[in-house]
């Protein structure tokens, strides 16, 4: 899922190109776009990722070319730097986030006219976390992305907005270039253990997903679904 991602952020962001990151967690995404030749300021809310991902570009000799911010999603607005040529939100970051109306124009307002937002996204449609829940005789939890007010998960309230609400949330300072699926023919990344006996299984359905991953409804019913969206 990942390697899918760096695809489109390799599409999108060219090299030189000046990306801000939200929710960068433990850095893998920030040290993959500067060995791409891209300027990442890299933020997250918490203080303890931050610090990783500094050790992670560090050991990797590249802790110069990125630069990290303490930032939450709530607090954009008032952020100091900018404009960007770009921005990613990579795996949910978003989905803690109850009205995406105000990240929306608090985004725009630090994107040039003409950059790309790449966002990560997770659905609320996902039979693959449907059947593994329930043959693991878990129905609460197979179906808690469907709950009204959206889900609790270590004390954070988690919301799953479809394709269609996050367009309209970002709409209209960004009209949306591309969606794609994560995780609709390919299992969810908690079934890793079970899943990885079986790769050339993961390989078919890896190769069938890159290539129907635009195709409706593959981005509705995905684990995750990612939106490329231009700052107009």
């Amino acid at each position: 899922m990942r390697r899918a991602v760096w695809t489109r952020c390799g599409a999108r962001f060219p090299a030189g190109s000046k990306v801000l990151e939200m929710n960068c967690g433990t850095g893998e995404d920030a040290l993959w776009l500067v060995r791409q030749g891209v300027k990442v300021v890299a933020t997250d809310v918490s203080t303890a990722m931050l610090q990783f991902a500094e050790r992670k570009l560090s050991a990797a000799s590249v802790d110069g070319r990125a630069r990290f911010r303490q930032l939450a999603w709530e607090n954009l607005e008032c952020f100091d730097e900018g404009p960007f040529d770009g921005a990613l939100s990579n795996f949910g970051g978003l989905n803690c986030v109850k009205d995406l109306r105000g990240p929306a124009r608090a985004l725009a307002a630090k994107l040039r006219p003409g950059a790309v937002a790449v966002l990560c996204i997770m659905g609320p449609v996902v039979p693959w976390e449907w059947g593994w829940f329930l043959a693991h005789g878990k129905a609460g939890a197979a179906f808690r992305r469907l709950r009204s007010g959206g889900a609790e998960w270590q004390g954070i309230d988690v919301h799953y907005p479809s394709v269609a609400q996050a367009r309209r949330a970002f709409a209209p300072e960004f009209r949306t270039l591309r969606v794609s699926a994560l995780g609709a023919l390919l299992p969810p990344p908690y079934t890793e253990k079970w899943i990885s006996q079986y790769p050339r299984v993961v390989s078919a359905l890896e190769r069938l997903e890159r290539r129907f991953e635009t195709l409706w409804p593959c981005p509705q019913l995905a684990d995750h679904y990612l939106m490329e969206l231009e700052r107009v």
